[in-house]
């Protein structure tokens, strides 16, 4: 199961790295990162100049803890749900349950919260990209 979770993140990865890079030559090398949150936010990928504008990283909530409302301004976000259970408060949207194996997507623009609403630790890992117009 743990394999299944870990090639979905990959590939999500892989899909944002090459939206963010279609249409302009590739400057920057492949990478990888071990996602190992103790708590909290943990930020891997941070923009340019390490990426051409994506960033990403982990997160681990204990059970009733909240990352806080935010927003990604014009960029978009991909949530990727590796352990336990939650809710993505999304700002004049209904809550969405969030669990194990479930990616969830953000619109730009859109103030969010996520919140652990279960008994063990929530884990997920966060893809945020710049949002082009289509040229």
């Amino acid at each position: 199961m743990k394999l299944r979770i870990q090639a979905g993140i990959c590939c999500v990865l892989l899909f944002a790295l090459m939206a963010a890079g279609r249409g302009q030559e590739a400057k920057h090398g492949p990478t990888t990162f071990v996602l190992a949150c103790a708590g909290g936010d943990c930020p891997l990928l941070r923009g340019a100049p390490q990426t051409r504008g994506m960033r990403g990283g982990s997160a681990k909530l204990s059970p009733g803890d909240s990352m806080g409302w935010h927003s990604t301004g014009a960029n978009e976000e991909a949530l990727v749900i590796l352990h336990g259970a939650g809710t993505a408060n999304i700002e004049g949207q209904g809550d969405i349950p969030l669990h194990e194996s479930m990616l969830a997507y953000i619109p730009p623009q859109t103030n969010h919260n996520v919140t652990n609403t279960g008994t063990d630790a929530l884990e997920y890992a966060w893809i945020v990209a710049p949002v082009r117009d289509k040229q």
